[in-house]
Order: C-alpha cells, then sequence, then structure tokens
C-alpha cells in the first residue's frame, strides 16, 4: 500500500518562502499525477496545484499562479510544492494527493474525490 507523507510546513512571515516535501513508500507513483490542496479552518479541501506523471505539466489555481511552484522527481519517489511570496491567506493545512492516470480527468480536474491516496498533511503558517 502506497504511503503519502508530506513535509517542509512550519512557519513563515508573509513574503517568504516555504517548501513543502511529499514522499512517497511502499510503491512507485510513475503513473500517478502528484497534486496538492490545501484546507483552511472551516473550509473545504481545495486544489493548489496539479503535476503530470511525467512531470511535464503542471496546473496551479488562480490564487498561486506565479508564486507557487510544483515539481516531481521520479526517481526520488517524491513531489515538491516551492511556495514563495506567501500570503496570510495561504495558512492552511497542506495535503498531497496522488491520482492514477485513467486518462479520464485533465490536471484541473483534480479534486478531493478522485484521489488513490492521501498524505496526513503539514500545516502552514503564515504570519503578518
Amino acid at each position: 500500500q502506497v504511503q503519502l507523507v508530506e513535509s517542509g510546513g512550519g512557519l513563515a512571515q508573509a513574503g517568504g518562502s516555504l517548501k513543502l516535501t511529499c514522499a512517497a513508500s511502499g510503491g512507485t507513483l510513475t503513473n500517478h499525477h502528484m497534486a496538492w490542496f490545501r484546507q483552511a479552518p472551516g473550509n473545504g479541501r481545495e486544489l493548489v496545484a496539479a503535476v503530470s506523471y511525467s512531470g511535464v505539466n503542471t496546473y496551479y489555481a488562480e490564487s498561486v499562479r506565479g508564486r507557487f511552484t510544483i515539481s516531481r522527481d521520479n526517481a526520488k519517489n517524491t513531489a515538491y510544492l516551492q511556495m514563495n511570496s506567501l500570503k496570510r491567506e495561504d495558512t492552511a493545512g497542506y495535503y498531497c494527493g496522488a491520482h492514477w492516470n485513467s486518462g479520464v480527468y485533465a490536471l484541473n480536474g483534480m479534486n478531493p474525490g478522485n484521489m488513490n491516496y492521501w498524505g496526513k498533511g503539514t500545516m502552514v503558517t503564515v504570519s503578518s
């Protein structure tokens, strides 16, 4: 059974940066799209960014486009989310998900309902 473990969260000042890591174990994810979601208290889980199984294609939510960068290293079975120019509204729990590439969903169609695997999340808090 594949397990995903996020790390790299913490406290950052507005305008600062953090890099999140999602490490997979128990199997390879070379045929899975990877995605980062976030969930703030009282809100639903929203898609932040996604990267295709090959790493070639990416998708970003409007709110993070130009500030966040998603990437993956299939040799290391790891995905990353580089977060720059952080804002207070980026404060949330960040979750890594993996979706088997069935060819049905485009990257912008990644949603909490079609992830095959989830991590337990890492908290990001941005202070002003």
